[in-house]
């Protein structure tokens, strides 16, 4: 899907106005780890970060989004270019390999070239390699979604990403997938963290005090640097309310500018932001609470190899899945950024050598579950990805699986962003399962629905993407729909996007009257009933044997 030439046209005069540099980087060859180590150092300040790395300990492939549609002012801009045009926009070239990890273009070619990407003894390795080069000047901070996406989280409720966080020597972190345990959990693993789990935006439900600690102050490079956590905003409305009941969340602008205020109160140099916003919310809220002079921003799974700056403040999107190690070296005076440099390092799996505490540690994790991580369900001949705003091929095939396993007509499955890419050819292992569908509440649950009720509910779906102020996008992409095709107006206003429903087992068109048996999964209602999804998908690959999944042209996308 092609924004258009028009669009391509704004790119330039887009990226320039948000003071955005292209690197010019278009390399060849597999790189040394030295290569992607390799930073001429700025100032007295080392920020490292990742986010949303979704439980994933080892190396894997991942596909970013062909499809990432801007709405409202965001159109046109970064992150909202894919493909082709954010390789223009950047000045990258095809075929490099910062090119494979941060498009969609060439994918499967250039992975079998460069190979998987990602994995914690990697990382590792990285971080202790900055570490070693600025002694006391690195600061490592982590977005969110870290103890969930994977087996080995779900079997242990995320003690296991606590164990490899503490490891790595992370100094603070911010949440939203992480609520899915519980509240209780969630306290149970706080704890043990020996580091601050900060969400000022999180607060007793019913006296508003806080929950967590909103903020913590770093000595780093002769610097105070001050850093303040905010966890995603819309977690209940996103995810199970009844796993979290007593806590409130929100964009909470007013409390933000007051602990800005309360940490330059302080006398700290520079406020760092460690949000799991969304890009386009930490867009909007750079513009609107002064003296934040960084966001690290997380939740949309956006990787750029530029910093955005908004105003005096700067952006930092580190990607997802392991696949980014982010670095911002600043040069602070008079308590402002004066210069800074920064490089979006791709963790290449095969070009770094993994740690050996590391990867000893993640062996001990994964060594009581490998029976079932490696159990081969079938083999894929197509491509398999979850990311983009209408489909992915794995999330179609679940569909396949939820209306063939249910014995529904339609099945609905969430637009999740998290979940790793198999190339044509490989296995399907209970492991790549589960990296689709570790959550904590998995039904899958039978229903029925009346044609009225189907097109509401992908309404509701597209005002929280496609509104086009991003405080009401609470988050995800469009449900993924197998059985059923229709047309979506992005520009339309809401209520009014969703048109042209079509049942494909017949070919007529949806009865707004007519009750459809639909099956889907990750219903945030307590009361749920079915099979676990993971269940419903691992017994429908292992009767095919083979996947192959169709180019899906079910969803029309219009303005």
């Amino acid at each position: 899907m092609s924004l258009g030439r028009r669009a391509l046209l704004q790119v330039a005069s887009a990226t320039a106005a948000l003071g955005v540099a292209g690197s010019g980087r278009a390399q060849a060859r597999t790189p040394t780890q030295a290569e992607l180590l390799a930073f001429k150092p700025v100032g007295q300040l080392t920020l490292l970060n990742f986010t949303d790395l979704h439980a994933q300990l080892v190396p894997l492939h991942f596909r970013e989004p062909s499809v990432n549609i801007g709405v409202g002012e965001a159109r046109g801009l970064p992150p909202h270019l894919v493909g082709e045009q954010l390789l223009a926009a950047f000045k990258l070239g095809r075929g490099g390999y910062d090119a494979y990890a941060l498009a969609s273009t060439d994918f499967e070619s250039l992975a079998r070239a460069y190979g998987r990407v990602g994995g914690l003894d990697r990382m590792a390795t990285l971080v202790k390699a900055v570490r070693a080069e600025r002694p006391g000047r690195v600061l490592l901070l982590d977005g969110g979604d870290t103890w969930q996406g994977s087996y080995t989280a779900l079997a242990t409720k995320g003690a296991d990403m606590v164990r490899v966080m503490k490891a790595l020597g992370v100094d603070a972190m911010t949440a939203h997938w992480e609520f899915t345990y519980g509240a209780r959990r969630v306290e149970e693993l706080v704890a043990t963290l020996g580091f601050p789990f900060l969400a000022g935006n999180v607060k007793d439900a019913t006296w508003g005090d806080a929950v967590f600690k909103p903020s913590a102050i770093f000595e780093r490079g002769g610097l105070r640097v001050g850093v303040i956590g905010q966890a995603f905003p819309y977690t209940p409305v996103a995810n199970p309310r009844y796993m979290i009941p007593d806590w409130s969340f929100g964009i909470e602008e007013e409390k933000l500018a007051a602990n800005v205020a309360a940490l330059r109160a302080e006398g700290v140099d520079l406020v760092v932001l460690l949000s799991h916003n969304g890009f386009d919310v930490d867009r909007k809220l750079a513009r609107r609470v002064k003296g934040i002079d960084v966001i690290l921003t997380g939740h949309t799974h956006d990787a750029l190899p530029e910093a955005v700056k908004v105003g005096e403040t700067l952006l930092v999107a580190a990607g997802s899945h392991g696949k980014f190690l982010a670095r911002l070296d600043l040069e602070v005076s008079g308590k402002r950024i004066v210069d800074y440099a920064f490089r979006l390092i791709p963790v290449l799996a095969e070009s770094i050598q993994p740690d050996p505490e590391m990867a000893a540690l993640v062996r001990d994790i994964r060594a009581p579950h490998e029976a079932v991580l490696g159990k081969v369900l079938g083999r894929t001949e197509s491509l398999l990805y979850r990311r983009g705003n209408f489909n992915g091929t794995f999330d179609d095939l679940i569909c396949q699986a939820l209306i063939a396993e249910r014995d529904a007509e339609i099945a609905l499955s969430p637009g999740f962003r998290w979940g790793a890419s198999l190339l044509p050819g490989e296995e399907i292992r209970a492991e790549e399962v589960f990296n689709q569908t570790a959550i904590t509440y998995p039904a899958a649950y039978r229903t029925e629905m009346t044609g009225a009720y189907l097109k509401e509910v992908l309404e509701d779906v597209a005002d929280n993407l496609f509104n086009p102020d991003p405080y009401y996008q609470q988050g995800g992409e469009m449900v993924r729909a197998g059985g059923l095709a229709y047309t979506i107006g992005v520009g339309h206003p809401a209520g009014r996007r969703i048109s042209d429903l079509t049942l494909l087992r017949t070919g007529e068109k949806i009865d707004a009257a007519r009750k459809y048996t639909v099956s889907g999964w990750a219903s945030v209602n307590e009361a749920t009933e079915g099979p676990p999804v993971y269940d419903v998908v691992s017994k429908y690959v292992e009767r095919i044997k083979t996947v192959r999944i169709e180019p899906n042209r079910h969803v029309t996308v219009r303005d």
